[in-house]
């Protein structure tokens, strides 16, 4: 198969994955559990997810290894198996999904406020994502996807540590989840004048807030790239509480409308994030005329 920037360079787009942690809700995981403990404990249930997605019209699939650091997973059940969790995260996406369909390695914030807010210092930062990122890459992903981050210093961080240990292709998402801002103050425009001269391969947003909110961003993305590939996944819509449920407001139409949009201002790659399922996929897959 093609790699991630030959596939980029043949298509005009490429479809990526939508949400893991809600959909393992949908699939029974019990409140409390961390995504990545479904890496050990029920990896069929992982499989299967990374199926569905594929089956739905997806380019590409992430790992089930967000949460994956060893920081981040300190204080749970996986504490100290880092290493193990995302090699095996990435072993599993590759044998759910074969060699039709890109695979990308998921690391996320380690959950750590930077110094002098916090605890994440420079040297740690660069030491846990060179960590991740080479079991990911020993396990067999295509590329690298820095998701969901909101800090500038962790993702510089982030990005340096990544960098020292995989050549692998790097996207970079930031969560514009303070409407059209990061939770620390970071516009677009910001994210992109920071990374866009360091090597990456793509560059742009996920998760956030309304989808109102992410056609926003999305302009202002487009206009500050300058050529460089985005990356686009949104939430499906704002959550609201039904009982004992989370339920998210945009149905598979009212998402790929919006996304078929940003494609059409120049996205280069796209899905879903928070209650994004299969359904929302597959309803994008035919908005882009597959």
């Amino acid at each position: 198969m093609p790699s991630f920037v030959e596939l980029l360079a043949e298509r005009t787009v490429l479809l990526a994955d939508g949400a893991t942690g809600t959909n393992y809700q949908n699939m029974g995981i019990e409140p409390g559990v961390a995504p990545e403990e479904w890496v050990v404990d029920a990896p069929e249930k992982v499989q299967e997810l990374h199926r569905r997605f594929a089956a739905a019209g997806a380019d590409l699939v992430l790992t089930c290894s967000f949460g994956g650091s060893s920081l981040r997973l300190a204080d749970e059940a996986l504490h100290g198996r880092a290493v193990e969790v995302n090699r095996r995260a990435a072993e599993l996406a590759r044998e759910a999904v074969g060699d039709n369909v890109l695979v990308a390695g998921s690391l996320g914030p380690t959950g750590h406020l930077t110094e002098p807010l916090g605890p994440l210092t420079h040297d740690l930062a660069v030491a846990t994502y060179a960590e991740q990122a080479r079991a990911l890459t020993d396990g067999g992903v295509d590329l690298l996807v820095l998701e969901t981050f909101f800090s500038l210093d962790e993702g510089l961080w982030a990005l340096e540590g990544i960098q020292s240990a995989s050549d692998l292709p790097l996207v970079v998402s930031y969560s514009f989840d303070q409407g059209t801002k990061t939770m620390m103050g970071l516009t677009p425009t910001q994210v992109v004048e920071a990374f866009a001269p360091l090597g990456i391969a793509a560059i742009g947003a996920n998760c956030g807030k309304s989808l109102t909110d992410t056609d926003v961003i999305v302009d202002e993305l487009v206009a500050a790239a300058d050529g460089l590939p985005l990356w686009v996944k949104p939430n499906a819509g704002v959550p609201r509480m039904v009982g004992d449920s989370v339920i998210y407001d945009a149905g598979p139409d009212d998402l790929a409308e919006h996304v078929r949009g940003y494609v059409d201002r120049g996205a280069r790659i796209v899905g879903g994030c928070c209650g994004s399922t299969p359904e929302h996929i597959a309803a994008i897959a035919g908005a882009l005329g597959r």
